[in-house]
């Protein structure tokens, strides 16, 4: 079979809407987030979280990657969550369902007194309910930890679903055709070979495994 071709899709960009951005960040909880340095092209994976209309990002104060962020330089993240492929009649019909987004704008770091709510926010993204179980982080650690702040100057959001478009010929072949949706879920939860006996695992890793 020929590489699937997402553009053989119909494509659609529909009005833009927040609540729209949120739900596929929440979906995917990776950006691929892009810049120039100089003069060469960077392109960094990162886990994110949407807030109040921007998008929040962190790791090591170390990551020379996140210190040039940090500097305002101008940023592209591609968010994209695959939804199904699409099985036409042919390798050249067959596609994908997805949205995506692509954000444009700059990184900012935010504060000292802003860190603690930020990182409980992507905490909470990726594990509802977990903050509520946890230590909360030490002085050291968070001066350890950049937080930034993409605040949006501009973003697109595209989505690209419904039914491979066969030719008659093809629709009248002897070929199956439909549409395969991508389910994705946590399977199990494997105890670190250090926990110690009597721990049981917790209601926020519980709850994911459910989902």
């Amino acid at each position: 079979m020929n590489p699937i071709t997402p553009s053989r899709m119909p494509e659609k960009f529909p009005e833009r809407n927040l609540s729209d951005l949120a739900a596929l960040i929440a979906d995917t909880a990776l950006a691929h987030v892009g810049f120039t340095h100089e003069q060469r092209p960077v392109v960094i994976p990162i886990a994110v979280a949407y807030r109040d209309g921007n998008i929040l990002l962190h790791g090591s104060t170390g990551s020379r990657w996140l210190r040039q962020l940090a500097t305002g330089v101008q940023v592209c993240a591609a968010v994209t969550a695959l939804d199904a492929l699409v099985v036409a009649r042919s390798a050249f019909e067959s596609s994908m369902q997805f949205r995506s987004a692509v954000v444009f704008g700059a990184c900012r770091p935010l504060g000292e007194d802003q860190k603690s709510e930020a990182l409980d926010t992507l905490t909470e993204a990726l594990i509802p309910g977990r903050v509520a179980e946890i230590r909360r982080p030490t002085a050291r650690e968070l001066a350890a930890t950049l937080v930034l702040q993409l605040d949006i100057q501009d973003w697109t959001y595209k989505v690209s679903d419904g039914w491979s478009e066969d030719p008659e010929d093809d629709v009248a072949g002897d070929a199956w055709a439909g549409v395969l949706p991508l389910r994705t879920g946590y399977q199990a939860a494997e105890d670190a070979p250090n926990l110690r006996p009597g721990i049981a695992r917790p209601s926020s890793v519980q709850q994911l495994l459910a989902r």
